[in-house]
């Protein structure tokens, strides 16, 4: 019970942990009542879960019988035995609820691993044991597109290579694809030996989009292996609200003070910590989801 992950559905986390015998995850059950009776009073949906876990026993019906005890960490950090299902028992759970919130969360828990994101977030959690992990050409260009064709090679035909056309988002024009090549060698070369100048290198390669998809993905793994290797910090990146990162980064290419302040804050030393990375992973993906 290694590897730990946290989904989210529609701005709600569903924990989950892997299970390496059986080789399948467990959910957290009241996360999913949580979800389904969009309810946030821990207290409510805990009371919910017991009124029906008496109600299928008197049914006769073997969903309670299929949970499975395990450890997950609650907010206040600390871990707890809480009861988890199978993704089989995870649908059978929700079909419990018929109703369209419940309809909406099945459509989403069936196919999201079947998706681009959830192949290529499978791929990212296996970067942890890869080799790439600890390549030692830190910080540079190569080594962002060694990160970007792990995670999405065969996904993607760009995967790992540089874009050749002019992309915007939102209004804003990354870095010009004719002057991308130039415009990444002076970013290779910018410093990276204290925390502001690390997260300044970050801000101007965030600004340079070298890729056509997947920029943000691949240069936060980036950022924390320079992160690692200068400083022995990384990124507990479920510290970090979404609209709090969105915002900062935003902001950054005029001002980085509030990114800096953003990531300072959530900065950790448990740098080989694989849960650490299978949550900054999770965080990762959720950053970019559009509801």
């Amino acid at each position: 019970m290694s590897k730990i992950s946290i989904r989210f559905f529609d701005d709600h986390e569903v924990r989950a942990i892997w299970d390496e015998e059986n080789n399948k995850w467990w959910f957290s059950v009241v996360d999913i009542i949580g979800i389904l009776n969009e309810e946030d009073d821990y207290t409510k949906v805990r009371n919910y879960w017991k009124y029906l876990k008496t109600k299928l026993n008197k049914e006769g019906n073997k969903l309670v019988s299929d949970t499975n005890q395990l450890k997950l960490s609650a907010p206040d950090g600390k871990k707890y035995l809480t009861d988890t299902l199978d993704s089989d028992g995870v649908i059978a759970l929700a079909k419990q609820f018929p109703n369209n919130k419940a309809m909406k969360f099945l459509d989403w828990f069936t196919y999201s691993d079947n998706s681009i994101d959830g192949q290529s977030k499978k791929k990212a959690y296996s970067f942890f044991e890869s080799n790439l992990i600890n390549e030692a050409e830190i910080g540079t260009t190569k080594s962002l597109q060694q990160i970007h064709a792990y995670i999405f090679g065969g996904l993607y035909d760009f995967a790992g290579k540089i874009r050749q056309k002019n992309i915007s988002k939102d209004g804003f024009q990354f870095a010009v694809a004719h002057f991308l090549g130039n415009t990444l060698k002076q970013i290779e070369h910018m410093p990276e030996n204290t925390f502001e100048e690390i997260v300044d290198k970050y801000v101007e390669m965030n600004i340079a989009h070298p890729f056509m998809e997947g920029n943000g993905r691949s240069a936060r793994i980036w950022l924390d292996l320079i992160l690692k290797k200068r400083l022995k910090k990384c990124v507990d990146w479920s510290k970090i609200s979404k609209n709090d990162y969105l915002n900062a980064m935003v902001k950054s290419p005029s001002n980085s003070t509030i990114l800096k302040n953003v990531l300072k804050n959530a900065l950790t030393d448990e740098i080989n910590s694989r849960e650490m990375f299978m949550k900054g992973i999770d965080y990762s993906y959720y950053y970019e989801a559009i509801y």
